[in-house]
């Protein structure tokens, strides 16, 4: 048994998205159906982004595993001829069988494209965005700036679940135009539901002038799906690629108005051992903040987290239950500080 990954470009189009669903076809049921033909054994394919309906890509990644020994990086070439012309594999190659592309640290980028003009391209109406008013695009740049960095985007998704944690942080946001097509190019460790189409389409609203470059701080400051602007259509978005993490940060720093903390990762490779250090965090984001940076690094092979909190009084209780982790206090040179463990699964 071996473990192949993939990358997969497709025109979303003439498919349901990604995901294999009742109301339609997917790239994921043509993948599986597919490969099972070629391999001639079940196969099903893991993606790392499940796009919507109509949403296009150049570098999805997916994995499936085979016991073929077909060699991984001539799978591509095999399964492009029986694939449609609207999917293909960009190429293939044999990973660890511990690999999941949902489960590793990346980088992803989108780009949302809009056709900024009187009359549409028909050439270009499957892939961007028509938008006759024209669009000021110094005020959308403007706009963009207070998205960058991380914050709760809870403005900029559509619900599919209170449990869903909201914050993301988002490295570059550019707005580029060339002639009559803006380009607005995001790049983030991950996005919410329908994250980008919104922020598409509440920039736009800016470009506008429905709104003032600063109110996109009130919507983010709202943390309420109403206060941004309208979901922008599936078809200018296109996933353009997942760079993966070849090294773990030393440190990652998150900074906002709401919050300041750094987390220490120099020595999880060593000795499985993270500090957390919350050097600032507003009463009612501070058990969110917790429970979300020490499961980042757990995830990232931690098995221990100490965690301090520099502002006054200790706001961790000794004991008690933060999602899967409980924490105890422990003496150190530098105060008290806490450890954190995650419990065994049942």
């Amino acid at each position: 048994m071996k473990r192949v990954k993939m990358i997969v470009a497709y025109d979303g189009t003439n498919y349901c998205g990604w995901q294999i669903q009742n109301n339609g076809i997917t790239i994921e049921e043509v993948l599986n159906r597919t490969l099972t033909d070629l391999l001639k054994e079940p196969v099903t394919v893991t993606g790392a982004s499940r796009t919507d309906s109509g949403v296009h890509s150049e570098g999805n990644v997916a994995v499936f595993d085979t016991e073929n020994r077909m060699p991984a990086d001539k799978i591509c070439f095999a399964l492009n001829q029986r694939l449609p012309d609207d999917i293909r594999v960009l190429h293939s190659e044999e990973v660890s069988e511990t690999y999941h592309p949902r489960k590793q640290n990346c980088v992803k980028t989108y780009e949302y494209k809009i056709m900024n003009r009187k009359i549409e391209i028909p050439t270009m109406r499957l892939y961007s965005y028509f938008c006759y008013f024209p669009l000021d695009l110094e005020k959308m740049k403007e706009a963009a700036a207070y998205l960058v960095g991380e914050h709760d985007f809870k403005s900029f998704c559509t619900a599919r679940g209170q449990a869903e944690e909201t914050v993301r942080t988002i490295y570059s946001l550019e707005v580029l135009k060339s002639d009559d097509l803006i380009t607005i190019r995001i790049k983030g460790n991950g996005f919410l539901y329908n994250m980008v189409r919104i922020i598409a389409g509440t920039l736009m609203k800016v470009g506008m002038g429905v709104y003032p470059p600063g109110h996109v701080e009130e919507i983010i400051d709202a943390r309420d799906r109403n206060a941004a602007g309208p979901k922008a259509a599936a078809k200018g978005l296109t996933l353009v690629s997942l760079e993966y993490e070849k090294e773990l940060e030393k440190e990652i720093k998150g900074e906002n108005k709401e919050w300041s903390y750094t987390l220490y990762q120099h020595r999880i490779p060593s000795h499985k051992e993270a500090s957390l250090v919350i050097h600032r965090c507003r009463e009612e984001d501070f058990e969110r903040l917790l429970i979300r940076v020490v499961h980042q690094a757990v995830r990232n092979g931690a098995h221990t987290v100490l965690v301090k909190d520099e502002e006054e009084g200790n706001r961790i209780i000794p004991g008690r239950a933060y999602g899967f982790y409980t924490f105890h206090p422990v003496e150190s040179g530098n105060g008290w500080m806490v450890t954190g463990s995650q419990p065994a699964k049942p």
